[in-house]
């Protein structure tokens, strides 16, 4: 009976250590101790044998089954494994992330300027080059995880006077630059890896307070950035330095993208235009009351496009600033410019002869035939319509009017039907033109549907309606460029929680062949926003490697 008590303690500690363990484990106890002892060890331990004084059904003493569990074979149970790693993941990015924040960085002098250059986990990847106080400049340079942030710094003054008194030495700069960047990149990814490894390890010391698991962090951080590495490396693309975006006052400065002649003529080597772009940013750091004014390609015609301005009075504004400030030649507004088409809006049209330049004007839906009567009596204003051509500076140019006048509720409206018939009638003005041996350069209509009809017909076709911005190469070979609102959809905005952005295009184009070389997008912030990027495109043509398109004079 004194043994009584140390058998209920002894099975007291088996069912707690049956409760600490695992389900799995507990399933495999449980059937070990169902199973029928062997003979030997019947025999080697007889004393463990029930007693025959026992009640057939009392079991021994020692004999104590955990109950089961029916959750241990539940297929919806967490598993652990899963959510640790998760947890180990989120450890290593978050880790990583602060690592690059803090240390990730390293100072170099590129040329003239001294410069710190980093890396930031992103979405999108690229290269974004901040020059201080001027803007910044983003360059689609690749596709990965990671972004490279070029900070400039200063402008050191002895470095750049040595350039400015001996010019000579610019012949050198391209080899100097080239140099700077490969020793920079190569300094910045040896202390990136050192910031990842050492901000994911003591993370996850910090985390898990364990050494193995804090190295796995480190580890798994450094394989990641490897492997973002590779990526930045699979998806190198030199050639975004000829298509930068600006923002800030550099957009303001279109001669650090320089003309389009030089951009077509001096691309094929990208240390020369990383060059170049270092002698920009150090003419205008020397800069102290304006920014250098642009000095447009002689040989080069600018044309602006401007589209559903939607009688924003501040569109005439931006319209003025980007004639003067691009040296614009031709403007081409693809219609909507009133909302209502009403004869009491006819007055918003006066500003037209003071913009600077010709205005070539096509009807949209929300222009009324009253609308167009005015604006064709205004100095300086051309209106294209049923296929008519005008003729600028050697730009031959043919448009459409839009078909439908929408505000006018009491007729239905016709549909994209109208409008194919209207792209239709369209194009077969310009191949009667191109009978007599005088091709047609650009073709209007106010919505893409008609516009789409011109296909083959011409190398260039505009338009608008949509409110957003959009370039395309048909099947036939036209380029098919719709633009965005230039009056950030006028007073509609008001209404909105977030202003449209204003757009309008600079296109440049060879004044022999009048065959589009580059172009340059223009967002500039709505209502209540003060903010402005210019981005240079060039077609496909154009670009290093191409083959030269045939043109027709």
């Amino acid at each position: 009976m004194a043994r009584e008590p140390l058998r209920l303690l002894r099975a007291t500690a088996q069912r707690a250590g049956t409760a600490a363990v695992s389900p799995l484990r507990r399933i495999r106890r449980t059937s070990r101790r169902f199973r029928r002892p062997s003979p030997h060890r019947l025999l080697r331990r007889p004393s463990q044998t029930p007693s025959p004084a026992a009640s057939p059904n009392r079991m021994p003493a020692s004999f104590d089954p955990a109950p089961f569990d029916p959750t241990a074979l539940d297929p919806t149970a967490p598993a652990r494994p899963l959510v640790r790693a998760a947890g180990l993941a989120a450890v290593t990015v978050l880790g990583a992330w602060i690592g690059l924040l803090v240390v990730g960085s390293v100072h170099i002098s590129v040329g003239p300027m001294d410069t710190r250059m980093a890396l930031r986990p992103s979405l999108t990847g690229g290269t974004k080059i901040n020059v201080a106080p001027l803007g910044a400049l983003e360059l689609n340079s690749h596709h990965a995880p990671l972004r490279l942030d070029v900070d400039v710094d200063r402008l050191d003054p002895i470095r750049s006077q040595a350039l400015v008194d001996h010019p000579e030495r610019l012949s050198g700069l391209q080899d100097e630059v080239a140099g700077d960047i490969t020793r920079g990149t190569l300094g910045l990814a040896v202390r990136s890896c050192v910031a990842v490894v050492f901000g994911a390890t003591a993370l996850g010391l910090a985390v898990y307070r364990r050494p193995r698991r804090a190295l796995a962090a480190g580890g798994l951080a450094l394989t990641l950035l490897t492997a973002s590495g590779g990526a930045v490396y699979a998806t190198w693309n030199p050639n975004s330095v000829l298509e930068p975006r600006y923002s800030g006052l550099l957009s303001s400065a279109p001669s650090v993208v320089g003309n389009a002649r030089s951009i077509v003529t001096d691309f094929d080597v990208y240390q020369r235009e990383l060059a170049r772009l270092v002698t920009n940013v150090t003419q205008l750091y020397e800069a102290t009351s304006t920014l250098p004014a642009y000095q447009p390609d002689p040989t080069t015609m600018r044309v602006l496009h401007i589209s559903d301005v939607h009688l924003n009075p501040a569109a005439w504004h931006i319209v003025q600033s980007l004639v003067r400030q691009y040296k614009v030649n031709v403007i081409i507004d693809t219609g909507d410019t009133m909302d209502h088409g009403t004869s009491a809006e006819n007055g918003f049209l006066d500003p037209v002869s003071d913009l600077g330049a010709p205005y070539v004007w096509v009807r949209g839906n929300h222009d009324s035939a009253s609308t167009q009567r005015y604006l064709a009596k205004r100095k300086g204003a051309h209106v294209v319509d049923n296929g008519d051509v005008v003729t600028i500076a050697g730009l031959r140019v043919a448009g459409i009017g839009d078909p439908q006048f929408t505000p006018d509720r009491s007729a239905a409206a016709a549909g994209d039907a109208a409008e194919h018939s209207a792209g239709r009638q369209l194009a077969e003005a310009i191949r009667d033109r191109e009978a007599t041996g005088a091709p047609v350069d650009i073709a209007l209509a106010h919505n893409p549907i008609a516009a789409r009809e011109t296909d083959g017909t011409v190398p260039l076709a505009l338009t608008g309606h949509v409110h957003h911005r959009r370039t395309e190469v048909l099947p036939g070979g036209t380029r098919l460029m719709t633009e965005g609102s230039t009056g950030g959809s006028g007073l509609r905005a008001v209404d909105d929680g977030t202003p449209d952005t204003v757009q309008a295009s600079v296109l440049y184009l060879d004044r022999d062949t009048r065959r589009l070389q580059a172009w340059d997008e223009i967002d500039l912030g709505g209502l209540g926003l003060a903010k402005a990027e210019v981005s240079r495109h060039l077609p496909a043509e154009n670009r290093p490697g191409a083959t030269p398109t045939p043109t027709t004079p």
